[in-house]
């Protein structure tokens, strides 16, 4: 009889072991049901076995701006990598997509994007102009957008409740709001160059009209005055004619919040143009870029963009550092980013990633992706440490950093030059 009892409680001490592993904490049997985020109200995503979690970049990678959004999709490759598997399924992007830095190409691409079910966010665009245009589509899809470099306010909010022209639910971003950028801008000028009137150029461009227009308000603000707020075309070579009606009202200061070939435009012709002579010279992260600073035209500008000091800031997710980052990034690529939103880039997929995490469950063999469950875990995103520093999103999307730095530029050393901060902005 005691012999029976032994071999019973082994019997079930071996049951009980068994049963534990079942149900132990390993990722790749996933959450279960009850546990995963979501409602169900804007549908699932079901990721059979042997299949891929399928998100998207959506970033300019040819034309004039392929030297930004080259570096934001290499940026989304690594963190994928550095990430790893979501509850033993792996994530791609696929083909990467190219928003050409335009409403139509913007379009283009999400059409082609919401038209595949399985995909569940894009991160992009490059370009507020394609968002514009790709963000009312990817919303209605129930999907998520988080872009890396979209600046322009209308596509989040005012900053003061009332939400832009171009917001829709889904949006998300980890670059600032220019409203910060041109505040940053405006003060430096107003302030530190101690310049009190101003012109502003921009090119009809979401980004470039709402930061100019950004500056010209906070300028006025402090008590200075713009003399002149103008527009350009984006295929312009000839600015002189503009740049003469900019210099009839004397300005300290032009501000051309613009991106390449008429920054180069604007930069190389300004000086030449009677009244301009002296007028100091100033740009935004559009041209916070290596092909324009290292223009000779270029040397001795100002230029304001995100807080690239990292220091020592690291991922969460993934525990990369901006060192890490930068030397993964030339052992893969060959060289250093050519534009600064490679780590908001970095950190804006993993924030998706973990959203899709967090809005996941494995049914038997298969991984079910609740929608709404990812916008809630980005509606809800607070403390998240990243390269960039600490996200959390507001109700309109706005989920990054808001430090902003204005730099002198060398046009002999683009690095030292990123480095070369003047003046510093955190509201």
């Amino acid at each position: 009889m005691k012999f029976k009892f032994l071999r019973l409680l082994g019997a079930l001490f071996a049951f009980a072991l068994v049963a534990a592993a079942c149900g132990s904490d390993d990722d790749s049997s996933g959450p279960a049901h009850g546990d995963s985020l979501g409602d169900g109200s804007l549908g699932t995503v079901t990721v059979e076995a042997g299949d891929d979690i399928q998100i998207r970049s959506l970033n300019a990678i040819t034309g004039d701006v392929a030297f930004l959004g080259i570096p934001n999709q290499r940026g989304v490759e690594q963190a994928i990598a550095d990430f790893g598997d979501i509850h033993g399924f792996s994530v791609t992007i696929g083909t990467g997509l190219d928003d050409l830095c335009s409403a139509d190409g913007g379009q283009a691409a999400a059409q082609t994007i919401v038209a595949d079910e399985s995909v569940v966010g894009v991160i992009g665009t490059s370009c507020s102009g394609a968002a514009t245009a790709a963000s009312p589509l990817i919303s209605a899809a129930g999907m998520v957008m988080i872009s890396p470099s979209n600046t322009s306010p209308s596509l989040t909010s005012d900053l003061a409740g009332t939400a832009g022209d171009n917001y829709h639910a889904g949006y998300y971003r980890t670059a600032h709001n220019d409203l910060f950028q041109g505040a940053a801008m405006a003060k430096f000028v107003y302030e530190d160059l101690g310049v009190s009137a101003a012109a502003a150029i921009h090119d009809g461009d979401p980004y470039t009209q709402g930061l100019a227009q950004a500056f010209a308000d906070a300028f006025e603000g402090l008590g200075g005055t713009i003399t002149g707020f103008t527009g350009v075309n984006k295929e312009d070579t000839d600015m002189v004619p503009v740049l003469t009606e900019i210099a009839a009202g004397s300005p300290g200061a032009l501000f051309f919040p613009i991106f390449q070939p008429a920054g180069d435009m604007v930069a190389d012709q300004a000086p030449g143009v009677s009244g301009l002579e002296g007028t100091i010279l100033l740009g935004a992260d559009g041209l916070q870029v290596q092909s324009f600073m290292e223009l000779s035209q270029a040397d001795g500008m100002y230029l304001s963009g995100p807080d690239l000091r990292y220091g020592s800031n690291t991922n969460q997710s993934t525990g990369a550092t901006a060192e890490k980052f930068l030397a993964d990034y030339e052992s893969n690529n060959g060289n250093a980013p050519e534009a600064p939103f490679w780590a908001h880039s970095y950190d804006a997929t993993t924030i998706l990633l973990e959203a899709i995490k967090a809005a996941s469950h494995v049914d038997g063999d298969d991984l079910v992706i609740d929608r709404a469950g990812v916008r809630e875990y980005l509606d809800n995103l607070s403390g998240y440490e990243g390269i960039i520093g600490t996200l959390s999103c507001d109700a309109f999307g706005d989920c990054g950093a808001a430090r902003i730095t204005v730099v002198q530029n060398n046009s002999a050393d683009f690095q030292g030059s990123l480095e070369n901060v003047v003046f510093e902005f955190a509201p």
